[in-house]
């Protein structure tokens, strides 16, 4: 029997702007995502594609409530059917806090959900230490002692520490050579079969997508212009902009 999805969104519209006159003037209202809809299946891994400034961060941040904190708005429906998401960005340097150690960083978002005593917190970042390839050695480091990679690591141990249902990856991997890249799609898809994980892969790289995700919807001027399987959309392109964009992954 198939399960509930893990999120759906129905018929989100968001918008910039339209508030309070400033000397005299009220700031035009711009409309930014014009109703989307989608599910992720509990799972899965679905990939969000488009150019920048189609929308794709907007969206990320509707899903995760923080919307109005950019002085953004939306309207229509977006369904958890678990705790709220964690986020993976594309720069791991500015997301890590670099006054502190990787296992205070670690340790921090055990403290705020609570339920465990300082023996257990440490104990499980440890564990998540040697899950992601580091060590329990590294809990000592400090983000600035870390490469590229090594920090990309943690910052993808946060979002799992406290065993969400889905993750939304913001371009983990474009700041990341291509040998590193390898490496960091694959702690993802691990620990997605370790903990059934389900991610939202944002990217602008289909070759990237193709070899992650399972299903993938394409994006431009925030509306959702194609959704399919990742075989499918590859091989029987619908709409002209996701061929303009295939033509460019080659």
């Amino acid at each position: 029997m198939e399960t509930e999805p893990v999120l759906e969104v129905r018929h989100l519209n968001s918008y910039y702007g339209g508030g309070p006159a400033l000397l005299g003037r009220k700031s035009a209202r711009k409309q930014v995502l014009h109703d989307v809809s989608f599910h992720i299946a509990q799972g899965e891994i679905l990939g969000l594609v488009g150019e920048s400034g189609c929308g794709k961060t907007t969206l990320s941040r509707a899903i995760l409530g923080m919307l109005g904190d950019y002085g953004g708005t939306c309207d229509g429906e977006i369904i958890h059917r678990s705790r709220r998401p964690q986020m993976v960005f594309q720069d791991p340097f500015s997301s890590l806090n670099p006054a502190h150690t990787v296992g205070w960083i670690l340790e921090e978002p055990l403290r705020v959900t609570g339920g465990l005593t300082a023996e257990q917190r440490r104990a499980a970042v440890e564990e998540m230490l040697v899950k992601i390839g580091l060590g329990p050695e590294f809990a000592q480091r400090r983000p600035w002692e870390l490469s590229g990679g090594q920090r990309q690591r943690i910052s993808i141990a946060s979002a799992v520490i406290t065993h969400p249902k889905l993750i939304l990856a913001d371009e983990p991997v474009s700041a990341l050579d291509v040998t590193i890249q390898a490496q960091i799609l694959q702690l993802l898809v691990d620990l997605k079969k370790e903990y059934d994980l389900s991610y939202l892969f944002i990217s602008h790289d289909l070759n990237v997508v193709y070899q992650i995700c399972s299903r993938v919807i394409v994006m431009k001027k925030g509306h959702i212009v194609e959704e399919n399987t990742v075989d499918e959309l590859f091989a029987h392109p619908q709409h002209p902009y996701t061929r303009q964009l295939l033509a460019a992954a080659e």
